[in-house]
């Protein structure tokens, strides 16, 4: 009984101890995850969090190819994504649904997680936002927008376009699996701006290119405030309509309604895929120009401080004989777009400890590209 008293006791200061220390939100992790049988994140977990809508008015469902599903995956594309417990594989080629095909349960109606496929829409609304004049031009201090970085160190230096190109010189350890480091606070945390503006700089921003998932949520930040409307019904109005998504999506908030602009973003392939297709159209829907083609041009143009392997919001390679750039997210979401053949390609899955050896790219992209153009070509 004296033992069972004690062990109480110390469970509740240990309680005690992670909230004082600011670490709340590892309960909320905790249950999101290891009380589900997981182990992480997951493409299935948008029901467990707030979310907002993004709305679409008068879907359009893809015009299929004739010769759609007639040709079965080769076996190394097939074993492949059987290996990387794959759930959506889909092929669009001039325009046209080429093979689409789901495992696991998913279907096309499936809304999963996109990840970091987030935060090249994140950058998209930032590039409407500077088309509408909305923000003044690509070189605005982030601090116009929010004060309190003027005092910062480093922080007056910050410009919107260093954080849509990862150079914004953030203190940020972009680690997944730590509980402890900022992903997971921003994740699973209930203050984005707690999670965001209590970090500081360790550089000059404009300086070094670094992957970090805070870069992007402050620029959700800084984009949001522009627009006076939440990133939600902005995406919705500037691309989820004008696209003719099939379906609504939902993007995770915080307790404040603020979307996690790095990651987050629960739709259907389908509807991703016509993400895709938009660039490759240069950044229009039909006869509509929705984002205008050269903030397009910046986008999937990779800069030198990344050597070459990023642009804003999008991953580049242009070292493989057949080029093509595309949006990364978490364990292998993928939206690829491959110029030269007219065609975009979506894979969605969970691919956990995704291999990443190709100048920090996933290998599998290439993989699927080669192959996939090799197999409808």
């Amino acid at each position: 009984m004296i033992f069972l008293f004690y062990f109480i006791a110390f469970i509740v200061a240990v309680a005690a101890l992670i909230y004082i220390l600011g670490y709340a939100y590892l309960f909320s992790g905790i249950s999101k995850t290891y009380f589900r049988g997981r182990m992480s994140a997951n493409i299935d977990d948008g029901k467990l969090f707030r979310s907002n809508i993004i709305h679409t008015t008068a879907p359009k469902l893809w015009e299929e190819d004739a010769e759609l599903n007639k040709k079965e995956l080769s076996k190394e594309i097939a074993d492949d994504l059987l290996h990387s417990n794959t759930a959506s594989f889909l092929v669009i080629k001039n325009g046209k649904l080429l093979h689409e095909q789901y495992w696991n349960g998913y279907t096309s109606h499936s809304k999963t997680n996109s990840f970091s496929m987030a935060k090249a829409i994140t950058v998209m609304l930032y590039g409407k936002a500077l088309e509408e004049g909305k923000i003044k031009n690509t070189d605005q201090n982030f601090s116009e927008l929010y004060e309190e970085f003027k005092t910062k160190s480093f922080g007056k230096d910050l410009t919107l376009k260093h954080l849509a190109q990862m150079e914004s010189g953030l203190e940020w350890d972009e680690n997944y699996k730590n509980p402890f480091l900022p992903n997971a606070r921003a994740y699973y945390g209930s203050s984005l701006i707690k999670a965001t503006f209590s970090r500081r700089f360790k550089e000059k921003p404009g300086e070094r290119f670094e992957y970090q998932s805070g870069s992007t949520q402050l620029l959700g930040f800084a984009v949001k405030k522009a627009i006076n409307q939440s990133l939600s019904s902005y995406l919705s109005e500037k691309f989820w309509i004008p696209l003719g998504m099939e379906q609504n999506a939902d993007w995770g908030v915080d307790e404040s309604g603020m979307e996690k602009t790095y990651c987050c973003i629960h739709s259907n392939s389908r509807d991703f895929a016509k993400l895709g297709q938009m660039f490759l159209d240069d950044g229009k829907a039909g006869n509509q120009q929705i984002l205008n083609l050269e903030f397009i041009e910046q986008m999937r143009t990779p800069t030198k401080k990344s050597d070459e392997i990023y642009g804003m919001g999008l991953w580049i390679n242009n070292d493989n004989p057949i080029k093509h750039y595309y949006f990364l997210g978490l364990q292998g979401q993928y939206i690829i777009m491959i110029p030269e053949h007219k065609m975009v390609i979506v894979r969605t899955g969970s691919y956990n400890n995704l291999p990443k050896t190709d100048r920090g790219r996933p290998d599998q992209v290439k993989f699927l590209v080669n192959e996939t153009v090799k197999l409808f070509f």
